[in-house]
């Protein structure tokens, strides 16, 4: 294992901003984990744990401490490495007929930073298919086996976001998935991609649907400084919620349960705050998905994290809902 100084972190992030990490390792055992962390510890500098990079802002002034990306291989049954590529994996389990996952394909990313955002799509939210997790203990420098329950799984969140959650780092994610399964085409744009595609849906077709759809909304990561969808879709009361139909009568909604209802945030931002496609220097939202910030060349940390303030700031005034980051700020 070697412990490389200063290290560019733009280089290892889907928005390509971010400045140096003083110290960097690439982790590809358990071992390689534990060593990081007691060269930290013995250098009493914090450290950061660095999937793929595609759901994060790193400040332009970098990162003053120790970065461990995360590169565990290997798929043993449906206990997966958590440098495993995400979509690779979808893909994989499809072909051999395994029905869960098919929902989340396409989106770019770790096996491990899967169950720390409970990464979700069209219907689908990875915790519904996620037996338990085996983490790293930095406290003790042991290995632990969390069960879904463990997990304390919310909206794009989990126990892994929060303060007693901070202290694991994910090493394998095992999956419950099966070999007989009920297709989700539910969603309007998976259920509106069959009807007017006239195909019968079927596993494999799923996935396609799923892929086609997510090409024509979000950029290209090879060609543009993204992190994908940068603001969650908000969760408020019924009673909110019915009191701003009266005045915008064609806001759709998702029932949560009884008392609250998800709204999704790309029709407020396009019908009401009219912000697809506006640019502000090197930041703009996405001609194609207004849920989506890109930077089209050489934007820093404080413009993308500017503009989003703005666009919060446009939505609650407008709106009197509160909108957060899905998109993690490493500071």
């Amino acid at each position: 294992m070697e412990i490389k100084e200063k290290v560019s972190l733009s280089d290892m992030t889907s928005f390509k901003i971010g400045g140096e990490a003083s110290y960097f390792v690439l982790a590809k055992t358990v071992d390689d984990i534990k060593e990081a962390i007691i060269f930290a510890n013995n250098k009493k500098i914090p450290w950061l744990v660095l999937g793929s990079g595609t759901n994060i802002l790193v400040n332009n002034e970098g990162y003053d401490g120790l970065v461990i990306k995360i590169d565990i291989k290997g798929i043993t049954g449906l206990k997966v490495g958590a440098g495993e590529n995400w979509d690779d994996f979808v893909s994989q389990c499809v072909k051999n007929g395994l029905y869960g996952l098919e929902n989340l394909s396409g989106i770019p990313g770790t096996i491990g930073a899967s169950p720390v955002q409970n990464i979700g799509a069209y219907g689908v939210e990875v915790k519904d298919v996620i037996e338990s997790v085996e983490v790293l203990n930095t406290e003790c420098l042991v290995l632990e086996t969390l069960s879904n329950k463990d997990c304390n799984f919310g909206y794009r969140d989990s126990f892994f976001k929060r303060p007693e959650g901070k202290k694991y780092i994910i090493t394998h994610v095992t999956f419950k998935l099966k070999k007989e399964g009920k297709l989700n085409i539910e969603y309007k744009d998976v259920r509106n991609y069959f009807t007017e595609k006239g195909i019968i849906p079927s596993l494999q077709e799923v996935r396609n649907a799923i892929l086609e759809i997510r090409k024509g909304k979000f950029p290209d990561l090879s060609k543009y400084g993204t992190a994908g969808s940068f603001f969650k879709n908000p969760i408020i009361k019924k009673e909110q919620y019915e009191k701003l139909l009266k005045k915008y009568p064609s806001m759709p909604n998702y029932k949560i349960d009884e008392l609250n209802v998800k709204i999704p945030l790309a029709w407020i931002l396009d019908n009401i705050c009219n912000i697809k496609g506006v640019r502000r220097g090197n930041v703009g939202v996405y001609e194609k998905q207004s849920l989506v910030l890109v930077n089209w060349g050489n934007a820093t940390s404080d413009e993308v994290k500017k503009y989003a303030k703005k666009i919060a700031i446009s939505v609650k005034q407008k709106t009197g809902i509160d909108i957060e980051p899905e998109v993690q700020y490493v500071l």
